[in-house]
């Protein structure tokens, strides 16, 4: 009769004999682990990475890809834009006062974007993938071929460039300024179209809508601006609300 399992805990050491054997398996002595060995983690191989490619290099030369560890070098990326017609073409922008064009994929592939000498405040391509607009802190837009050719510079706006949008059917530029003006130019000849102006301070955000006809934007000064591209006209205006002094956040 078998004894209950807290009666063997009570009498100590419980030893087997030759009748508690059930059943015998032979196990090969090679597949048995050292219990003193301590865990061998150097062969261990690291999960792999899921993204595609890492471009590190900041530099014209792409022998060293190592943005982040070369010590003479800081190189943070502020803005990136994908062209829309060529699904491994991407721009970007960064803290050393260069922007770049990189194939997804290819990793000694790059075309440094020449003639850029100040920070790339925004990117943008245009929407047959054509050309590629940049804004700068120095209140310049650029406009650069798919190599990496600067076409043309646009001037105009007294202040920083915020953004930069395309028209959706077209060459036209369009881009807001730390002035408070919003300007529009033809990118094939450089020259200037309209200058929208009413904003009361920097106009942080715009865009053109999708049938390319209203310019809808936005600044600093809490107000919402819709244009008639081709008047400059604002046709409304949309102000911040004021809420009353009595008005309480409910908890």
């Amino acid at each position: 009769m078998n004894k209950p399992a807290h009666e063997d805990d009570e009498q100590g050491e419980i030893f087997l004999d030759e009748s508690d054997i059930i059943h015998e398996v032979d196990v090969d002595e090679e597949d048995i682990p050292d219990a003193d060995d301590e865990d061998d983690t150097e062969n261990i191989e690291e999960e792999p990475d899921d993204s595609i490619h890492i471009h590190r290099s900041y530099r014209v030369s792409l022998e060293k890809l190592a943005c982040v560890t070369t010590s003479k070098l800081v190189c943070e990326l502020y803005v990136v834009a994908c062209s829309p017609t060529d699904p491994a073409l991407v721009a970007s922008g960064g803290g050393d006062d260069k922007g770049f064009l990189w194939k997804i994929g290819l990793a000694d592939w790059a075309s440094e974007l020449q003639g850029m000498a100040i920070l790339i405040q925004s990117l943008a391509f245009s929407s047959d993938g054509q050309l590629l607009a940049s804004g700068s802190f120095d209140g310049l837009v650029k406009i650069w071929d798919t190599s990496g050719n600067l076409k043309r510079t646009l001037e105009g706006p007294g202040g920083g460039i915020e953004w930069v949008k395309w028209h959706p059917k077209g060459h036209l530029i369009l881009a807001g300024s730390e002035d408070c003006t919003v300007w529009m130019w033809n990118a094939d000849n450089g020259h200037c179209l309209n200058v929208f102006s009413g904003h009361g301070a920097t106009v942080t955000c715009g865009d053109f809508t999708p049938d390319g006809k209203t310019i809808c934007t936005g600044s600093e000064d809490a107000t919402l601006r819709i244009w008639y591209p081709r008047s400059g006209e604002s046709i409304h205006v949309v102000r911040r609300i004021h809420l009353e002094s009595n008005l309480k956040c409910p908890y």
